[in-house]
C-alpha cells in the first residue's frame, strides 16, 4: 500500500513537470534564450568554411610553385616568397579563441594577406613566359586557384555578416538580458578588416 501510495504520488509531480517545461520552453524561445548559442553556431560554422577555402588554396601552392619552377627557375625570389607566405600561413595554431583574441585573428589575417600578395606576384611574374602561359598544367592550377580565391571572397563575406548577427545579439535587447544572466562567458567574435593596400588609391601611370 505504501509503495502503491508512492507511486501515485510521483505521477501528478511528474506531469507537472513536463507540464511547465511544455510553457517554458516555448517562452523561453520566444524571448531570445537560444538566439546567442544559435548566432554563434553558425558564426563557428561560417568561420569552418573560411579555414576550408584557405586550406585548399594552401594545398594547391606547391604544385603551382613546382610548375612555375620548371619554365621560370631564375624567378627565385618570387618563387621563396611564395613558399615562405604559404609555410607562414600554414603554421599559425587556429583555436576557437582565435576569433575572440584581436592580435591572434590579426596575426592570421596578415598572414593570409601577405600570401595572397606573394600569389599576386607570382602571377605577375608568369606574364613573361609564354611557353608557361600556354603550359595545361599551369591552366589547370591557375583556374583552380582563381576559383578559390572566389570561395575564400564569399566565405570571408558569409562569415562577416554571420558574426554580425552573432556580436549584435550579445548587446540589444532582449538577448543583451541573456547575456548578463546566462551566456556571461559568451564574447564579441573577431571579423575581417580591409587590408591596408587594398585602402590605397590605384596610381595610373601612361
Amino acid at each position: 500500500m505504501q509503495k502503491m501510495a508512492s507511486s501515485s504520488g510521483f505521477l501528478p509531480r511528474n506531469v507537472f513537470s513536463v507540464f511547465a517545461l511544455a510553457i517554458l520552453v516555448p517562452l523561453l524561445s520566444a524571448c531570445g534564450f537560444n538566439t546567442i548559442p544559435t548566432n554563434e553556431e553558425q558564426a563557428k560554422a561560417a568561420w569552418s568554411e573560411v579555414l576550408n577555402q584557405y586550406q585548399r588554396r594552401a594545398d594547391l601552392i606547391p604544385n603551382l610553385v613546382e610548375t612555375v619552377k620548371g619554365y621560370a627557375a631564375q624567378e627565385k625570389d618570387v618563387l621563396t616568397s611564395v613558399v615562405e607566405a604559404r609555410a607562414k600561413a600554414t603554421s599559425v595554431q587556429v583555436t576557437p579563441d582565435t576569433l575572440k583574441d584581436p592580435n591572434a585573428f590579426k596575426a592570421f589575417q596578415d598572414n593570409q594577406a601577405n600570401l595572397t600578395g606573394a600569389l599576386s606576384r607570382l602571377l605577375a611574374v608568369v606574364e613573361n613566359y609564354p611557353d608557361l602561359k600556354s603550359n595545361q598544367n599551369f591552366l589547370a592550377l591557375q583556374s583552380q586557384l582563381e576559383g578559390t580565391e572566389n570561395r575564400i571572397a564569399v566565405a570571408r563575406r558569409d562569415y562577416i555578416e554571420a558574426v554580425r548577427v552573432y556580436n549584435t545579439s550579445l548587446k540589444t535587447m532582449p538577448t543583451i538580458i541573456w547575456t548578463w544572466i546566462w551566456y556571461t562567458g559568451n564574447q564579441p567574435y573577431q571579423t575581417f578588416t580591409i587590408d591596408d593596400s587594398a585602402k590605397q588609391t590605384p596610381q595610373v601611370k601612361f
